[in-house]
Formats: C-alpha cells, sequence, structure tokens
C-alpha cells in the first residue's frame, strides 16, 4: 500500500481527490491542509480511520513538511490560493502560497526523493478569443493575466526547472474549470446554486459571454491518479472534458434545472481583467495514458451538483452570508 500525501486535501478539488484515491484505491492518504477559509474540514467527514490521517498545517513550514515527506511515497499538491477576485484585492497571500509553498514542498521532495505532482490551472495560458477555433496545448505560451494565475504559473516553472536542475520526479497538470460537491460558495456555479436556494437571483458578471471549459471534480481526480501511475516524469498534460460553456448558458441552465424562469438573474459590473475564454485540448492525456471523463454530459453533471448541495446546506451555509456581504460591497 502506497502512502499518499496530499496538500489542500480539505479545499474542493482536493478533498475530491481524497474520496477518489479511497474509494478507488488501497493507498493511505494524509492531508496537510492549512484550513484557511476555503477549506472545510468536513469536506473529509466519514473517511475510514486506517486509511485516512489528517494534519493542520502550512505548505511554507519547512520543517513539517520535511516530517511529512519523510514519511509518504508520492505528494499531490492541491494546496493554492486560488480565487481570481481575491487576488485583485490582496496579492500577497497568493505569493506565499503559491509560489512559497511551492518552493518549499520541491526542497523537501529534492531531499527525500518523493514522486510529486503538481496541480495547475488552464489560466497559466491567459485567455482565447471568443470564436478562434484553437484550444491550449502543452505547448501553449503561458500568458497569465491576474496575481492568482501569475503566481500558478510562476510555480508550474518552478516545478520544471527543479526536475531539470535537480532530477526531482515530478509530474505538471493544468485542468479546466471543476465543477461538483465541496466547491465553496464564493466560486460561479456553487454561488448561483446556493443563491438560488437561498431566493436570491444569481449575478452575471458583463453580457455572460465569457467561455470556460467545465469538468466534473470526480474526472478530474481520475486524471490525476491515472498521471500519478503512469505519468512520464517531466511531462505536462492537460485535462478537460470538452466542457466549454459561456456564463449565461451556465446560469441559465441552473435556473432551468432549479425550476426557474431562465432569465431570473441580474447582470452586474464585470470582473477587471475577466479572460474571455478557456478551452483544453487533453489529446495528450487521453491517447498517451488512456484516461476518458466519465461526466460526458454537463447538464447531468450540473443536475447531480444541484441536488448535491441542496441536500448539503449544512455544509455551505456557514459561509454563505460572509461570502454574499464580500460580493454587495463590491456591487456583484
Amino acid at each position: 500500500m502506497s502512502q499518499l500525501l496530499v496538500t489542500g486535501g480539505a479545499g474542493f478539488i482536493g478533498s475530491n481527490f481524497v474520496h477518489h484515491v479511497i474509494e478507488h484505491t488501497d493507498h493511505h492518504v494524509t492531508v496537510l491542509d492549512k484550513l484557511t477559509y476555503a477549506g472545510n474540514r468536513t469536506s473529509l467527514d466519514g473517511l475510514p480511520d486506517d486509511r485516512f490521517t489528517f494534519v493542520q498545517g502550512d505548505i511554507c513550514d519547512a520543517s513539517l513538511v520535511d516530517e511529512l515527506f519523510a514519511q509518504v511515497d508520492a505528494v499531490v499538491h492541491y494546496a493554492a490560493e486560488s480565487h481570481n477576485d481575491n487576488s485583485l484585492d490582496n496579492p500577497r497571500p497568493f505569493l506565499d502560497t503559491n509560489i512559497v509553498g511551492t518552493y518549499t514542498l520541491l526542497e523537501a521532495a529534492r531531499k527525500h526523493g518523493t514522486r510529486y505532482h503538481h496541480i495547475s490551472t488552464d489560466e497559466v495560458y491567459g485567455d482565447l478569443e471568443l470564436d478562434d477555433p484553437a484550444r491550449f496545448t502543452e505547448h501553449t505560451p503561458y500568458n497569465p493575466s491576474s496575481p492568482y494565475s501569475s503566481t500558478k504559473a510562476g510555480s508550474d516553472l518552478l516545478v520544471r526547472a527543479w526536475v531539470r536542475s535537480f532530477g526531482v520526479q515530478a509530474t505538471i497538470s493544468n485542468c479546466s474549470n471543476n465543477y461538483g460537491p465541496y466547491q465553496h460558495v464564493e466560486k460561479f456555479i456553487p454561488r448561483q446554486i446556493t443563491n438560488v436556494i437561498r431566493g436570491i437571483r444569481p449575478k452575471l458578471y458583463g453580457a455572460g459571454l465569457n467561455v470556460r471549459d467545465w469538468i466534473h471534480a470526480d474526472d478530474h481526480s481520475s486524471a490525476v491518479l491515472t498521471i500519478l501511475d503512469r505519468g512520464r516524469i517531466g511531462e505536462t498534460y492537460l485535462i478537460g472534458a470538452d466542457g466549454e460553456k459561456d456564463n449565461k448558458t451556465v446560469v441559465e441552465l441552473i435556473l432551468r434545472l432549479m425550476g426557474h424562469e431562465a432569465d431570473a438573474y441580474d447582470h452586474v459590473t464585470d470582473r477587471a481583467g475577466h479572460d474571455l475564454r478557456y478551452a483544453i485540448d487533453s489529446t495528450k492525456l487521453r491517447n498517451e495514458l488512456g484516461w476518458q471523463p466519465r461526466y460526458r454530459d454537463f447538464e447531468a453533471g450540473l443536475a447531480a451538483t444541484i441536488d448535491w448541495y441542496r441536500s448539503h446546506e449544512d455544509w455551505w451555509a456557514p459561509a454563505k452570508d460572509a461570502t454574499e456581504a464580500f460580493y454587495a460591497r463590491k456591487g456583484q
């Protein structure tokens, strides 16, 4: 049985990965999470005690990271400051976690010879024009547009340098926008779902024409596990499920699935530097490693996600009021 360390495992995508690993493998998982506002310990409730250990701590804490790396066979690094709006308000935490934290992990991987997989985002590539037929590939030049995406780009480059300069056994994946259970209500899809549940009209930035390439978090998890098992060291793999939808379409689909008129939402001032379109070409991952997404029908995946938020109000309610107060101060 392998010993896995998952950083940021109490966050949205990280907790989904932990559940996926426990369900589909015999690995033991140790989660290291700082439990900032975006981490939720209850997202890991119900996991078997003999397969799972939780450690609260900071990935910038070199002594703690060194101690944990000495006990595991592989590390999957999800921990990140990841919200664009927050990075525009205060970039510093993004530099600390995404740059210094990644450096700290890489140095521990270098010392212990630990297999390391780095989770990143398609936002490092900037954006595409709405009418551009192209999609991001592993060879697309980096062109980040926010403090969040620029610090993620920097962390990717650190990984590549540590592979080349020091022989760290690392891989990287850049994924498109995730949706599914355990996502903080500040994010686009859960914010709209929980607004409708609360009787609040959803909010849409600008005209809502910005396009995102959606993938269910469980499909992201299966792809990461595939790369961890079979990916070539030093390689980058893009993870996507051909789920391009503009934000207007997503909001209207949420409203329709929840029994409301499709136009029952309000437009608000567009976000500064709002990227137009993301689109992932995951051909390399599919052809080289044989991965395929399970949730090919976005509407079905979204309906399942709505059902989860309807039945888990106790999970998201504590953060909802503060989140909406934050956006209200910004007129959003």
